[in-house]
């Protein structure tokens, strides 16, 4: 090992206080485990996910923060080195926030933006503006979400419950060339700690206020031999929720049970080969995510309307509703497992890579879908209950040069099939009543009609086929000046079905539609469906060291996201044309500075982007009924600027966080097959999670008292501007689907021995209380809108405590 790769292995776990987040180098060493030798390095190959030592403490002297390593490009870099807008987030980073996986890095990353939903299937993140919102089983994310090298095929697979992260790397812009289609917007690629060659572990416990939410974590790293190490990680996690439920006696709903596990084994056979599996489970149970009613009865043009259904309904207080009145609880059961196989070995002076990956997913949705607590006349009882499964198998195989030569380069292979197949069911309770009433009258009641329960059931799946080669380069003209491009060679196809039994009536659930590309389909018929499609994307740009502490660059993207389909329970005629592949061009200019011997790093980015057959899911209201249309929507595009910094002026105290400006807007919508002229979004309108102005600002410090304990206090804050929730061409739904800006406050004040062997840490979370929405939709009774009320919306304490050995 040379002395700037041993130096780079030292300063990896002080650096990655992060470039966007709060933790300090003093912070991240509790929270990696145990310190690996100084060669723990050189036990996997360069190029791999894998090949990242478990974080170390912070040496003495500053750490320069330019010396954080990252796998942007599948291999191993200094962070100032990337010529990509890349945020970095350590796993203590992400701890802190309180939020067990990617919702909490949203507050640390300013480009990085969430749509929460009922269930994590249709939960989406958003880069820069843009991401994709869909019911539908065969859409795929604009954001890709790789964990140790293997890609999650599905948007939900990547909401589970981060533990035992090194670090959480955030690509922004497209990132095809090398991640492939699915990074349309670009990429978070989650890197676990790696076992080491010291017994150790952790075990950290917390609880919290607000739903007596309480969490339990640990890891062990046993090194059976030299050359066979192991990890194992486990967690468990419950919350009551922050909303009370009437129809239950005033039960919390919205929380979560949560409970699985890592195994990680790593075998070097020899000086060149380093073998590595990982397998993982979860078992999500959640009564989550209930939607609270937050406004009153509306008619269409915004205003209020009386309605006898509030006489049953909580008091609408917007973003301050707290409580629902449901006899359903909407909840989401989930379960899943995976296992990676990685072998990096030497052939001659290049490295071989190649991972093979499977994936099962299991989730169970079921949702009320009226948010009532029993039928009554003109206002139906309607739950739904939609199990899923899926399965992916991957393998990617790459060839990677060494870094320091005339040509660099990374070349290779991956293919992927991913299936999922839904049984989604539907049922009824009818009645209506015999005269106008000013009251609600129950089904079954005096005044009622005959009461009946119409029940639809539909069976419906996608397989994703894809096969692609790639490749990127790096010509070092000079020790200054480089060239870097790449080419991706993309095949996609893409197969679906549908299929509905139903005796529903009414807009979006009719039971009839083509079999062929010109029949008519008859109640229970099958649809089937295929499209496939061919692409050529990369990427082209400049890099120049001005000084050796400050790095230019500049360049071009070509993205890419394959083709789609509508299927999801609702399909109709309309919806089963195939939804062409979408693409982007993206242009990039970044200045990355690192200043004053390493103490500042600061790093400013500029971007333009568009996008072309944009595909968005578009809500209509159909006679009183919500129904989605995910289409190519046209063409939209993104602008504006980054910042990042991390400013350490002294050994124990660390400033980071970070700035964007977006304007991310639809340029020419299209209109939707059989959808009306009014359903076209008028153009410069907004899209939606896309505050125009976000930031995030953390400051730490550790006290050393020179005796046997030290003090740690921190502060995070964050804040964005007003977002769009609901993506809709009426005027008024976009006013009242519209999320005020918010602001939040986090402090933390802890003590622990100063060798870092046992830490207690109190926190206050959203000091100011101040409440706010993570999503709102239309379609609620009379008119109403639905609110989706996260977490953090509130006030809450915790204790955390954590023993290393």
């Amino acid at each position: 090992m040379t002395p700037r790769t041993k130096r780079i292995v030292m300063l990896l776990c002080a650096g990655s206080a992060m470039i966007a987040g709060n933790a300090s180098a003093q912070d991240i060493a509790p929270a990696a485990g145990p310190v690996p030798p100084a060669d723990a390095a050189a036990t996997s190959a360069p190029g791999t996910a894998a090949e990242t030592p478990a974080a170390e403490p912070a040496p003495a002297g500053p750490s320069q923060a330019g010396d954080i390593v990252v796998t942007a490009q599948k291999r191993s870099e200094r962070l100032q080195d990337v010529p990509v807008a890349v945020s970095v987030v350590s796993g203590a980073a992400l701890s802190m926030m309180g939020r067990p996986g990617l919702e909490g890095a949203v507050n640390l990353v300013p480009a990085l933006n969430f749509q929460k939903s009922g269930t994590a299937l249709n939960q989406s993140l958003f880069l820069r503006g843009v991401g994709t919102t869909t019911f539908s089983i065969a859409g795929e994310p604009s954001v890709s979400t790789v964990v140790d090298g293997v890609v999650f095929a599905r948007s939900g697979e990547a909401f589970g419950d981060l533990v035992d992260i090194e670090r959480l790397e955030v690509l922004r812009g497209p990132q095809g060339t090398l991640f492939g289609k699915n990074a349309s917007a670009g990429v978070v690629n989650i890197v676990s700690v790696q076992p080491t060659r010291d017994f150790g572990g952790y075990v950290d416990g917390g609880f919290f206020t607000g739903g007596n939410e309480r969490r339990v974590r640990g890891a062990l790293n046993i090194p059976v031999s030299d050359n066979l190490l192991t990890r194992f990680t486990g967690f468990y996690g419950k919350y009551d929720g922050n909303i009370r439920n009437q129809a239950t006696g005033g039960g919390r709903v919205n929380g979560y049970e949560h409970y699985g596990g890592r195994a990680q084994i790593k075998w070097t056979p020899s000086d060149s080969t380093t073998i590595a599996l990982i397998g993982d489970y979860h078992h999500n149970n959640d009564n989550c995510c209930a939607e609270v009613i937050g406004t009153g009865a509306l008619n269409a043009a915004g205003e209020a309307i009386s309605s006898p259904v509030f006489s049953v309904l909580p008091t609408p207080q917007g973003d301050e509703t707290r409580t629902v009145n449901q006899d359903l609880v909407t909840r989401t059961k989930e379960e899943g497992y995976g296992v990676s196989l990685q072998l990096d070995t030497e052939l001659g002076t290049q490295t071989v890579t190649s991972i093979t990956a499977y994936r099962d997913y299991r989730n169970t949705e079921i949702r009320d879908g009226d948010f009532l607590p029993r039928a009554y006349a003109g206002f139906n009882q309607l739950h739904d209950v939609g199990p899923q499964t899926g399965n992916t198998f991957s393998q990617e195989l790459r060839l990677t040069s060494p870094a320091r030569q005339f040509l660099s380069y990374v070349v290779g292979v991956y293919y992927s099939r991913a299936e999922s197949e839904r049984t989604y069911s539907r049922s009824d309770v009818v009645c209506s009543a015999a005269t106008q009433a000013t009251t609600l009258v129950p089904c079954g009641g005096a005044g009622a009609s005959a009461t009946t329960t119409p029940f639809g059931v539909a069976n419906f799946g996608s397989v994703f086929k894809n096969i692609s080669a790639f490749g990127q380069g790096t010509a070092n003209f000079t020790d200054r000046f480089r060239f870097i491009g790449g080419l991706r060679w993309t095949a996609d196809q893409l197969d679906v079905f549908h299929s509905r039994t139903t005796t529903l009536a009414g807009p979006g659930i009719q039971p009839s539609f083509p079999t062929t590309a010109t029949g008519t389909g008859t109640p229970g018929s099958v649809f089937r469906g295929k499209t496939t499609n061919t692409n050529l994307s990369g990427k082209a740009s400049l890099q120049y060291d001005v000084t050796p502490n400050v790095t230019a660059y500049g360049g071009y993207t070509r993205g890419y996201k394959g083709p789609a389909f509508n299927v999801f329970f609702n399909l109709t005629a309309t919806g089963t044309n195939a939804i062409a592949a979408e693409t982007s061009d993206s242009y990039e200019i970044g200045l990355k500075n690192t200043l004053f011997g390493g103490k500042l790093t600061l790093n400013l980015d500029a971007f333009y982007a568009k996008y072309d057959n944009f595909q968005a899911n578009n809500p209509d209201l159909v006679a009183g009924v919500v129904v989605t249309r995910f289409t190519n929507a046209g063409k939209v595009s993104t602008r504006g600027a980054e910042a990042d910094i991390v400013f350490r002026p002294v050994d124990d105290l660390s400033m980071s966080g970070g700035i964007a400006y977006t304007d991310a807007k639809v340029d020419r919508f299209f209109q939707a097959p059989g959808a009306a002229v009014t359903a076209v979004i008028p153009a410069g309108t907004s899209l939606p999670f896309a505050p125009k102005w976000k930031g995030s600002l953390g400051v730490d410090y550790r006290w050393r008292t020179g005796g046997s304990y030290d003090l740690f206090l921190g502060a995070q804050g964050n804040y964005q501007s007003k977002q769009l929730a609901l993506f809709s061409p009426d005027a008024v739904q976009r006013r009242l689907g519209t999320i005020d800006g918010y602001g939040l406050i986090n402090l933390s004040a802890g003590v622990g021995d100063s060798e870092d062997r046992y830490r207690l840490t109190f926190q206050v979370k959203n000091l100011l209380d101040q409440s706010f929405a993570a999503a709102i939709q239309n379609g609620g009774p009379a008119g109403s809108y639905r609110y989706q009320i996260p977490r953090d919306a509130d006030r809450y304490f915790g204790v955390n405590g954590r023993v290393n050995f």
